[in-house]
């Protein structure tokens, strides 16, 4: 099965009629605000995602909870979003393991829920533009989505220039961290969260 697919398959599971992605679904079951009753449904959570309760999580185990315990089982393919959410958030609390530093801990798991929404949302974003299915963003495809990426937020005067500040590496090609940096630091949005 091609990374288009999958990815086709994760965006099926919390799709609205109309064919948009239901974020308010996927909201739904990453609970991320600070109020006591997502606060409760976090403690869940957690608790379901750390099956030998050692209160560290691991990156096999927040897998296995979005795919498990969510029932997201296509996002669960979505794994350069689920990598970037699991370096952003672990480390994040102050811990006085050794290993705190390596794993997403209880009081890091809101920024887990926070991130993991945003790299979905950005990983969304990054196929839309990858139209050649090579997890690489190629000058020409970065052309043809300007207008994309205007209506997601962003005025792109020179599309070359522009292109050559998201290619970090210098490779000639963007790659899904590069557009997630780049994406993050201009505060793009996608046109459906919005009209929300």
């Amino acid at each position: 099965m091609t990374r288009i697919a999958l990815a086709q398959a994760a965006v099926r599971e919390v799709t609205q009629k109309n064919g948009e992605i239901d974020w308010k679904a996927i909201a739904a079951k990453l609970p991320s605000e600070k109020t006591a009753q997502d606060k409760a449904k976090r403690s869940k959570l957690f608790n379901e995602f750390d099956p030998n309760g050692n209160g560290f999580l691991s990156l096999a185990e927040v897998d296995r909870g979005i795919c498990d315990v969510l029932q997201l089982e296509g996002l669960f393919q979505c794994k350069p979003a689920i990598m970037r959410a699991f370096q952003a958030a672990k480390g994040v609390a102050k811990s006085n393991s050794k290993l705190g530093d390596d794993y997403v801990e209880r009081s890091e798991f809101r920024l887990l829920m926070v991130y993991l929404k945003q790299y979905f949302e950005l990983y969304e974003m990054f196929n839309k533009v990858d139209t050649s299915d090579d997890r690489r963003v190629s000058l020409d495809e970065f052309k043809a989505a300007v207008p994309l990426l205007e209506r997601w937020g962003l005025k792109i005067e020179d599309a070359e220039a522009e292109f050559e500040k998201v290619d970090a590496n210098t490779g000639g090609s963007i790659l899904f961290d590069e557009f997630a940096d780049w994406a993050l630091k201009a505060h793009l949005q996608l046109l459906e969260r919005d009209e929300h």
